[in-house]
Formats: C-alpha cells, sequence, structure tokens
C-alpha cells in the first residue's frame, strides 16, 4: 500500500512523443514496404512503443547483421541526471530521439546522432505531484494529412498535449492544456489514476489503460480535445455482457481488472485488443465470488467503437496476482497449410497462448485442467484452469526435490529442507494458512517486456524462473479478538508490499516502515497514501478514518483507548477481510542466488508455425559463479528483446548490466557490452544518414548496484569515408 516511501515523487506515466524539428515521422508499422523503402535510403524510425502497433518488436534494419555485430561500439550518450529504474522503451522519429527521464517524467528530445539535447519539457501544472511511476515508453500522434503532430505526456493524473517544436503546453486540449485522466469513469467520478505503458493511436484516438487506481476500463481520447469517446468497462455495468460473473450488489469501485500491459492494434482491420489484470484484492477472491470477467482476459475491441469482438478469459477468478504481464503479439504464421493471422499472448506462469485474431479460436487446443482447491473459510477457488497444448510450457511449471539448487552444498541443503516444509503445488496453488512456495512466481515467466516475433512467424520471448513463496494470515489476534483498526487496515491493503513486520522488500521495490516517521512527515505519508507513488495505487477512496488509522499504525501511534475492544467482531467481518497476503517474499538461498536449479532466467525462439520451440539459452550470467566453474544460469530479467532483418536479437534486462545481441536462427552470443547501468528497458534501433544505431535506456535494477539514468547508443564504426 504505502509502496516505496522511501522513493521520491515523480509525475508519471503515460507519455507520448513527436517527431518535431523538420523530420517528416512515418506512421506506418516498420514492417511495411514503405518503411522498408526508407531504411534503404538511410532513415529508419522507431515511431511507437516497442516498435510498431502490432508490438511486435521487429525492425527491417539490416545494416548490422551476423557478420559484423561483433565490432559494435557505443555511438553516444545522453545522462539524464537523475537516479531512478528507467524502464522507457525510448522514440525515434526522423532524426530525433524522445525519452523519459526516469525519476522527474521529463520528456526529453535528443540528436539522434549524438545525443545531443534539443528540449526539455518540465512538467505541466506546478506543484502537481502523485502517482510516480516508471515510465516504459511514449505516444506520438499526427493527423492523416500530416500537418498536426502532438505530444502527449501525463504528470500526476493529468494528461498534457505540448507542441513538439517548443516543448510548450498546448493550451487549448483539456481544460488548459490539461485532461484528468480518472474522468469519466461512471459512478466513480474523478479519481488518481496511475499509467505506466503508453496506449496505442488509431487514426485521432488515443486507446488505453490505466496500471492502477480503481477507475476500470480501456478508454479511447479524443487527440485534439481530450474527451473521451469511448470507454469498454472491464467490469461489466448491469446489462453488460459479463455482468452476471460478478457477485449481485459487489463493490465495483474495488473490482480494478485494469489493462496496465499494453494493447495491439489491427490498423487494417480496425481491431485493437488489450490485455487484462487481476480483480482486486490479488489474493482475496471470497467477497468476488464467479469468474470476473473482463479481468486476467485478452480481449479484441472495435478501435473505432469500443466494442467487444471476442474475449478470451486465461486465469478464472485469480487468486495469484497473475496478471497479463505484457501486451498481446499480432504475427503472421502458417496453420494448417494456410496463413493466419494471428495474436500471442504470454503470461506469468511461462504458457503462451495463440489465436486467430479475427475470430478469436484458439490456433491449438485449449484444456481446462483440474487445479487444487482452497482451504480458506469462505473461499472457493475455480475448479479448472486453461492449458494450451501447445506451445509446451517455456518454464517449469512444478518445483520438485529434482530442482533445488545445485550451486553450492549449502544452498542444496537449504533448499531442500525448505521444498519438504514448505511444498510447491505448481502453477494455481490456492492461497492458504500454510506457507507454500510459488513458483512459476509472481514476476514470470514472462514479464512487461514482452515478446517479439519476426515475419517467418517465430516468436522471441525471455522468462524468468525463481521461486517465491505464498502464505495468508487472519487479519485477528490469537484469541479471536479483532485487531486494532489500523492494523486491520495495514493487513487487508499494505502488507502484500510491506509485509506484516513493515520491513518491506526493497530488491523488489518495496521499501521498509521501520522508522519511516524519522525520514518522512506524516504530512508527506499521507500525500503518498492519497496520491500513490511508484508502484504503490492511490488510495485515495479511504475514508479520513481509516487513513489516520493506517498512519497512526504505520507510525507507531498507539490506538485511542478502548478503540478496538469497542469494535464488534460482526462490524469487524464486514469491515476487513479475514485473511490478509503476508507479501512477496522471494525464495532466495544463503548468498542471495535464486533458491532452485538453474537456469533462473532464459532466452526463448518458438515457432509458432507449428507450435514447437526452436532453442531455449540461458540468459545472462553472475561472473563469480562462471569463475567457480559454475555452468551459466541465467538471471532474473526485466525488459524485451528486438528482432530485426539482420538476423539478430538484441536484449538488455539482465542483473549483470550487460546489453547483448544472439543471433535469431540459434541463439548464440554474437555481441555483448557493458552499461553504466542495468539495462532493465528494451531497445530501440533506427536509422540516421545511412548509420543504423541500436539504443537503450540504463538506469539501475531491482538487484541493488549502481543506479543513473544513461541513454546509451551503440553503431558500428564510422568508415573512413562516412561524414
Amino acid at each position: 500500500m504505502i509502496a516505496l516511501l522511501l522513493r521520491g515523487i515523480a509525475p508519471v506515466v503515460f507519455l507520448g512523443v513527436c517527431a518535431g524539428l523538420k523530420a517528416q515521422p512515418v506512421l506506418a508499422s516498420p514492417t511495411r514496404p514503405a518503411d522498408a523503402s526508407r531504411a534503404m535510403h538511410g532513415q529508419a524510425d522507431w515511431p511507437t512503443y516497442l516498435g510498431n502497433k502490432a508490438r511486435n518488436l521487429y525492425s527491417p534494419l539490416a545494416q548490422i547483421h551476423r557478420g559484423n555485430v561483433a565490432r559494435l561500439e557505443m555511438a553516444w550518450s545522453y545522462d539524464t541526471g537523475e537516479k531512478a529504474p528507467y524502464q522507457t522503451n525510448n522514440l525515434i522519429l526522423g532524426r530525433v530521439l524522445y525519452t523519459v527521464a526516469p525519476a522527474s517524467r521529463r520528456v526529453i528530445a535528443l540528436e539522434a546522432t549524438s545525443g545531443r539535447e534539443l528540449w526539455v519539457w518540465d512538467g505541466g501544472r506546478p506543484g502537481q505531484v502523485g502517482a510516480a511511476r516508471q515510465s516504459r515508453g511514449l505516444v506520438y500522434w499526427q493527423n492523416e494529412q500530416g500537418g498536426e503532430r502532438r505530444l502527449f505526456s501525463a504528470e500526476g493524473s493529468y494528461l498534457y498535449a505540448i507542441d513538439p517544436e517548443t516543448g510548450a503546453t498546448i493550451r487549448s486540449f483539456g481544460e488548459d492544456g490539461a485532461a484528468h485522466l480518472g474522468t469519466g469513469f461512471d459512478d466513480l467520478g474523478t479519481t488518481a489514476v496511475n499509467y505506466n505503458t503508453p496506449g496505442v493511436i488509431y487514426r485521432d484516438l488515443l486507446i488505453f489503460g490505466v496500471s492502477a487506481g480503481s477507475p476500470r476500463g480501456i478508454r479511447a481520447m479524443d487527440t485534439r480535445t481530450g474527451k473521451i469517446r469511448w470507454h469498454f468497462h472491464t467490469a461489466p455495468l448491469p446489462g453488460e455482457f459479463g455482468y452476471d460473473t460478478w457477485p449481485a450488489g459487489y463493490d465495483r469501485g474495488s473490482i480494478s481488472a485494469n489493462d496496465w500491459s499494453g494493447q495491439a492494434l489491427d490498423e487494417a482491420r480496425g481491431i485493437v485488443y488489450a490485455s487484462t489484470k487481476t480483480a482486486a484484492p490479488d489474493f482475496l477472491g471470497a467477497k468476488r465470488q464467479g469468474q470476473n470477467l473482463f479481468a486476467n482476459c485478452v480481449i479484441a475491441l472495435d478501435a473505432a467503437t469500443g466494442k467487444r469482438l471476442w474475449h478470451f478469459q486465461i486465469v478464472h477468478h485469480d487468486l495469484l496476482d497473475k496478471d497479463l504481464p505484457c501486451a498481446p503479439v499480432l504475427l503472421t504464421v502458417t496453420h494448417g497449410g494456410r496463413k493466419i493471422d494471428a495474436v500471442a499472448q504470454g503470461t506469468k506462469h511461462g504458457l503462451l497462448f495463440v489465436f486467430d485474431r479475427v475470430t478469436g479460436e484458439p490456433l491449438w487446443p485449449v484444456e481446462e485442467r483440474p487445479v487444487p482447491a482452497s482451504t480458506l473459510e469462505g473461499e472457493r477457488a475455480w475448479p479448472t484452469q486453461p492449458f494450451p497444448t501447445k506451445p509446451a510450457p517455456l518454464m517449469r511449471q512444478f518445483y520438485t526435490e529434482a530442482d533445488v539448487s545445485t550451486i553450492s552444498p549449502e544452498a542444496q541443503a537449504l533448499t531442500l529442507a525448505r521444498i519438504r516444509n514448505s511444498p510447491n503445488f505448481g502453477p494455481f496453488p490456492a492461497p492458504s494458512l500454510r506457507e507454500s512456495i510459488m513458483f512459476p512466481g509472481y514476476n514470470g515467466g514472462m514479464e512487461w517486456g514482452g515478446g517479439a516475433a519476426d515475419p517467418d512467424g517465430i516468436y522471441y520471448v525471455n522468462v524468468n524462473e525463481i521461486p517465491w513463496f505464498l502464505q495468508m494470515v487472519e487479519t485477528r489476534n490469537a484469541d479471536g479478538s479483532p485487531l486494532a483498526p489500523g492494523e486491520q487496515d495495514y493487513r487487508g491493503l499494505c502488507a502484500a508490499c510491506h509485509g506484516l513486520d513493515r520491513k518491506g522488500n526493497p530488491s523488489i521495490g518495496f521499501p521498509s516502515l521501520i522508522d519511516v516517521g524519522q525520514r518522512r512527515t506524516r504530512a508527506d505519508i499521507e500525500r503518498l497514501l492519497v496520491q500513490g507513488a511508484g508502484m504503490m495505487p492511490p488510495f485515495d477512496r479511504l475514508r479520513e478514518t481509516q487513513r489516520r488509522a493506517v498512519l497512526d499504525f504505520v507510525l507507531g501511534v498507539p490506538p485511542a483507548a478502548g478503540r478496538a475492544a469497542k469494535a464488534p467482531a460482526a462490524a469487524a467481518d464486514q469491515a476487513y477481510p479475514r485473511y490478509a497476503f503476508t507479501g512477496f517474499r522471494k525464495f532466495v538461498d544463503q548468498q542471495g542466488y535464486p533458491a532452485i536449479k538453474p537456469p533462473w532466467g532464459t532466452l526463448n525462439a518458438v515457432d509458432l508455425n507449428t507450435g514447437e520451440i526452436k532453442w531455449k539459452v540461458p540468459l545472462g550470467e553472475y561472473a563469480e559463479l562462471t569463475e567457480r566453474g559454475i555452468p551459466q544460469t541465467g538471471t532474473e530479467n526485466y525488459g524485451g528483446p528486438v528482432v530485426t532483418a539482420g538476423g539478430l536479437l538484441f536484449i538488455g534486462a539482465t542483473a549483470d548490466q550487460m546489453i547483448r545481441a544472439f543471433d535469431k536462427d540459434t541463439g548464440r552470443v554474437l555481441w555483448q557490452a557493458k552499461l553504466p547501468f542495468g539495462g532493465i528497458a528494451t531497445p530501440s534501433t533506427y536509422q540516421v544518414d545511412g548509420r543504423q544505431y541500436v539504443v537503450i535506456s540504463a538506469g539501475g535494477s531491482r538487484w541493488g548496484g549502481p543506479q543513473g539514468g544513461k541513454v546509451v547508443a551503440f553503431a558500428l564504426p564510422h568508415s573512413p569515408a562516412a561524414p
């Protein structure tokens, strides 16, 4: 709940971009012939988040290829001067690169050949704070005639329109240049909203989802006025399809089921594809019994109207935070002797679902298989979950005694003892009062970096194989008496991130709250609680009495005498959940390495024409383990791969702060370079003046070590005749 209190607040999230200067931006996908032609003439852009609206991270550039990639060198770098996780997938249009500073969320325009700063947008409303989350990219729009161009950037809960030539706010957009992103959510009114993944442009519509905050839905905003043109309810309203998959009278303000991971667009057909998250609360479903549409779904919508065309729910009645972690990927495959336009969706549990993007039919049968039942009073886990028969899982689906760590005798003994005490029940354990090992883990499998796909129908994706713990606790004292109100709220709302002991988990971005009152004022903490920050959603809808009680508990202020005793048990049951999640706890050995037999991270190629895994290799390494003679382990990884016509896959993502180029046909490493900070972002590639560049945001990792905020670009050396 009070996530990232130790970090500074930074403006949000959802950012857009424009070419600016005198470049002629190209709106077509990089896979189209027009862009291939531009590439032949020395220019090729990276015009949208993840390269194109199909979100397939493919580039037609081939100047850098298998034969010369080993000669890549750093061409330039730019220092934002900030230190924070830096997840931006940078855009390049014409001769200009656009990025988002990792802490302040300033939008920065750079000369794409040198990194020279051209202009900086420092923000919209003075003092506007809140909803500070990692920005993963920008959105660019121009009208069909090419004369009208706008840059969109979010700060707090407001979306701004910016002049790309000057960096000035366009005051005719919204109200004085800003449109509140929480308006128009029917019964919810104007609320605090968080965004971190950019939306997609269809004609003059900006289609987007929400990453956190109470509003739920997928919406389209007019790029000129900031008005909402359509709204698809991911928690259906009365009379809408799926409404009966929720309990009658359920508090719809707490449902969530947002689309935080992004969208893909079939522009020719006018279909947008979205992937949604768990229905809140993530680990408690007793009060939301039912299938819970449209949580955990791939949804195909008419891009012009928001009308549902088809959907597929990948997790029913989710109790395990199994959000769909990445945007759908559009590609074309040969299946059953014919060409099929398909959409592929990765999952946190390492399964890959592939559908006909027009009909929604799976390319291979999907089986509903039994999963464990819940032992918590009042909780009913869904009895089955869907499993595709092809492709095979891209990671282990169980942690058994055969999977205990092999990197040292001490690690082997520890992991063997723990698996015997806290067994694993596969990808869908039912939350219980008994501790178990959660594997596949909360952070993937696949993660927000997503997958890439080439024109041959091959899908490439990086995967984590990291174990975590799962356990629920009672929200009452051992004698059955109710906890003090502040502690009840803390357990129900905050403990999942900061732990029951308030020690947090700084390694994954959840800071300790021990002695937080010595580092921040009560007013600062309350402001963060209301507005949100980092990975923490805003809790602006809490009653003032709840807010005060939580703050008292966190700051160690004793509750008013007799207040807890006066709360009757029946009232407590109604106001607070019976159980609380003990928090995100990673399972590591005595030295801090993942407590499981390697590999801990892999890069995979899957032939979606046949459904067969083509190759799998470890991604990343720990030099100290390699020196001990331990085979390459791979590391936990965040950020996706880019595939090019030059036969290469470029990816950072790893704990060893490297960026690498792999042969896309074999998985062999052909080049690697050390980054100044961890490259926990998806690279971009572009070409200007006949020279191809690969660029990545480098700001540090989730595993400690140095942090910064640099944009780093690589290219082949200039030839002697080059300017």
